[in-house]
């Protein structure tokens, strides 16, 4: 009984496992999405972790950033200059008193002044409550420049690798056999060293009348280059060894199967390891296809990579 229970164990530790658990079954629906981020949403968070305002912010496109950025000193411009208005402008020194209008821009642009500590001297603040309100808005404008600084040298200091997938995986003749394929490519001209690639398959399964999803690591013909300069083509070869060997397209989408890349490699301008995942469902395999060259000599001798033509391909016969 005992060894029976220790040979169970050994199976389950020992079973593929990619970290989504066997139960994700539902069909037609992907593990990671096109873009590499997992296909999960958490619901029952806590506020802070829901929040999450560091990483929202280091995340975020750089145009909402900054409208972001633009909206928030706005805002806070126009909250001190009610304030300075509700006090009595009387109470600011130099503003113009001829209209409401020129009263209120004053003000505010004597906000946008204390705030960012400018302080051009044509407009202070006399008495005690104006003169408090202005040391107080200082202090926030400090406080709040010194966290935008930081997310900005965050912003700037993060590694963000854009590796370029080929929009399709491909089935193509290889050798005397067949291989799943795909195509990648540094869309930077930065460099990139000691690459490695991993690919896993995704299936479901169904035993004893229970449907679970089974995961499976692909041999690649090569999983790690040293330099990554061009157009790197990532080839697994079908044989009889391979869970892919005697599969059709209608067979892949039967089981909901989808092919999960990971990779990893040093950016030579941080010195920082970077990471890029990506994933292909059944139903963006093209099957009898030939990726078209990408890498073309220049006249001066040098190489030339057209990054547009990733996704072309041509369609060829299979070998039996």
């Amino acid at each position: 009984m005992i060894k029976k229970k220790d040979s169970l164990v050994e199976k389950e530790r020992n079973r593929q496992d990619l970290g989504f658990g066997t139960k994700m079954t539902d069909r037609q629906t992907r593990l990671i999405t096109g873009n590499g981020l997992f296909n999960v949403r958490r619901v029952g968070q806590s506020f802070e972790a829901w929040l999450n305002l560091y990483n929202r912010l280091i995340t975020i496109r750089w145009s909402t950033f900054i409208a972001m950025v633009f909206i928030l000193y706005l805002i806070l411009n126009l909250f001190f200059a009610s304030l300075y208005y509700l006090i009595g402008v009387e109470h600011l020194v130099g503003v113009n008193m001829s209209n409401p209008v020129s009263q209120f821009w004053d003000a505010f642009f004597f906000s946008a002044q204390s705030l960012t500590t400018v302080g051009y001297g044509r407009i202070a603040p006399v008495g005690f409550l104006a003169s408090f309100v202005a040391a107080f808005e200082a202090l926030s404008g400090l406080m709040l420049f010194a966290f935008i600084t930081g997310l900005l040298y965050g912003r700037f200091s993060r590694p963000n690798p854009r590796i370029l997938f080929s929009r399709n995986a491909i089935i193509a003749p290889y050798l005397d056999t067949n291989a799943f394929m795909f195509r990648m490519v540094n869309e930077k001209s930065n460099q990139i060293i000691n690459m490695t690639v991993s690919l896993d398959f995704s299936r479901v399964e169904e035993k004893n009348g229970v449907r679970n999803r089974q995961y499976y690591s692909l041999t690649l013909e090569r999983s790690k280059v040293n330099f990554f300069p061009t157009n790197w083509t990532i080839v697994h070869a079908i044989t009889e060894e391979s869970p892919l060997y005697g599969e059709t397209a209608e067979s892949l989408a039967e089981v909901d199967a989808e092919f999960m890349i990971s990779t990893e490699g040093v950016d030579d301008t941080f010195a920082d390891v970077v990471h890029k995942r990506h994933s292909y469902f059944n139903d963006e395999l093209i099957w009898g296809a030939k990726f078209k060259p990408m890498l073309e000599t220049n006249h001066d001798e040098s190489y030339i990579l057209d990054l547009r033509k990733i996704h072309n391909y041509d369609l060829v016969s299979l070998n039996p």
